[in-house]
C-alpha cells in the first residue's frame, strides 16, 4: 500500500456521487459539536462486521486512517480537508475506489441538523467496478447508513424519518483532479 493519494480522474468507470443523509431530532449540540464528537469517536462508528477504521493518530488533517473491507481488503485514506463542521477523506493508492468522501453535520433551511455524507468516486479498475456492482453497493450503502445510526446515538438523537441514500453519475470537475484538498462539499449553519 502506497501513501500516494488517488483521485477519481485515475479511475475506471463512471464518476459518482453519492449521498447519505438524515436530519436528526432531539440533537442538544451544535453541529459543530456533533464533529468534534465524530471526528474523536470515527474508529467506532462504522459497522465492524463490514469495516473497520484504524486511526492512530485520530481524524486529524494529514492523518492516515487504514482500513480492513471485510472479508480481506486491506487499503488506506488520508484527511485532506478538516474543518468544524466536516472532515473530508481522500482514497490512497490500494484502495478499490479513487476519490473522496466528506462527512459533515449543519442545519438546513429549517433550522434543522443534518448528518451527511457525500463521496465522489469511481472504481480504480474495471474488475473492480464489476465487484462493485455485485455487492459492494450494498455493502457501501449499509455501510454509511450505519455510521448515520451510529451518529444519532452517538448524538443521544433519533432520525427523524428515513436515511436518505442517493447516487448519480456526475461529470468531473477540478476538485476530483490533484491536487486533492477541498471537501466534496461545504457544510455551513452551525
Amino acid at each position: 500500500m502506497s501513501d500516494e493519494l488517488l483521485p477519481a480522474t485515475l479511475g475506471a468507470g463512471p464518476l459518482l456521487q453519492r449521498d447519505y443523509w438524515a436530519v436528526l431530532d432531539d440533537v442538544n449540540t451544535r453541529p459543530s459539536e456533533l464533529m468534534r464528537r465524530v471526528k474523536d469517536c470515527f474508529e467506532v462508528l462504522p459497522p465492524s462486521a463490514l469495516v473497520e477504521f484504524i486511526a492512530p493518530d485520530g481524524v486529524v488533517p494529514g492523518a492516515r486512517l487504514d482500513i480492513l473491507i471485510r472479508p480481506n481488503c486491506e487499503c488506506a485514506v488520508r484527511v485532506i480537508h478538516d474543518d468544524a463542521q466536516s472532515v473530508t477523506l481522500a482514497t490512497l493508492d490500494g484502495h478499490p475506489e479513487a476519490g473522496r468522501i466528506t462527512f459533515a453535520s449543519y442545519r438546513n433551511a429549517d433550522g434543522r441538523i443534518l448528518f451527511h455524507i457525500r463521496s465522489r468516486a469511481r472504481s480504480t479498475t474495471a474488475a473492480t467496478r464489476l465487484g462493485f456492482l455485485a455487492i459492494g453497493d450494498a455493502m457501501q450503502t449499509n455501510t454509511w447508513t450505519d455510521f448515520i445510526r451510529n451518529v444519532a446515538a452517538l448524538a443521544g438523537a433519533s432520525i427523524a424519518g428515513p436515511i436518505h441514500a442517493e447516487a448519480r453519475t456526475v461529470d468531473e470537475a477540478p476538485e476530483d483532479a490533484e491536487p486533492l484538498r477541498t471537501p466534496t462539499f461545504l457544510a455551513m449553519g452551525d
